[in-house]
């Protein structure tokens, strides 16, 4: 039974937002870390990888879609990706971070105080980028929990980029945020688990962070790309508007 977990979801290849996080007491602390997803797709993947590798046995892995289409593209089973960004980040991996990405889970559970067996997933337990949202309604939650262990009783998903808790059919469902491409607002957002929950942002030099990922990354918009996400200028309501017609809600009856 792990007392504390520190939660981190969507890094998205940045460098700063990482080290912020990672440099707080209550992560330095915690039991485990556990990664929920889109480690990668950014404009540092290479850097952040290297990071996380380096502390070994705590840090718990889970794919997300952005890493699982990066290492689908680098071994040509794709020829695009959706994420402007993802093409040159995938170019900049080396093969041990492919076969680190290959060897990935798409979820995992482990037990928690406070929580009971809590599942890790990106998306929703049973794929890795469908959507769910904080006001999605009950019936979408029963279809994307269907399936699962009647002992889970704590589901952590990412993929949104949203923070938020709430109940569904009973189980406690809770998105950490992103810490490097958060929607609605600046920060890297987190979670620390156990034995309740505490959704947390890390606040660091927004400004110098632009200007040291735009002199690290080699993307040709990384500028622009940096001041775009690092300063959260896609509101919480631009975000579930893009979103929302995702998780089924404009068919249901």
């Amino acid at each position: 039974m792990l007392n504390r977990v520190a939660v981190l979801s969507d890094i998205h290849g940045v460098l700063p937002a990482l080290e912020a996080v990672l440099a707080e007491p209550d992560v330095s602390a915690a039991d485990q870390i556990v990664l929920t997803g889109d480690i990668t797709a950014g404009p540092q993947p290479a850097q952040v990888l290297d990071l996380l590798t380096s502390l070994g046995d705590r840090v718990v892995w889970i794919s997300g879609n952005a890493d699982r289409e990066l290492l689908e593209y680098r071994r040509g089973q794709r020829d695009s990706l959706p994420d402007p960004i993802a093409p040159w980040a995938a170019e900049q991996l080396r093969e041990d971070h492919l076969d680190l990405l290959g060897r990935l889970p798409r979820s995992l559970s482990l037990p928690v105080h406070g929580l009971g067996k809590v599942l890790f997933c990106h998306a929703t337990p049973r794929d890795d980028e469908e959507v769910v949202l904080v006001d999605s309604r009950l019936d979408r939650w029963k279809e994307v929990f269907g399936g699962l262990d009647a002992d889970i009783r704590t589901v952590v998903c990412g993929h949104t980029h949203m923070p938020f808790v709430r109940v569904a059919h009973g189980r406690l469902v809770i998105n950490p945020g992103s810490v490097g491409t958060p929607y609605g607002r600046s920060g890297a957002h987190w979670a620390l688990l156990g034995p309740g929950i505490d959704l947390r942002i890390t606040d660091f030099d927004i400004k110098a962070a632009v200007i040291r990922v735009s002199q690290d990354s080699s993307y040709p918009d990384i500028t622009e790309w940096a001041d775009y996400f690092l300063h959260a200028r896609a509101t919480d309501a631009d975000a579930l508007e893009a979103f929302g017609p995702r998780d089924g809600r404009e068919h249901a009856g």
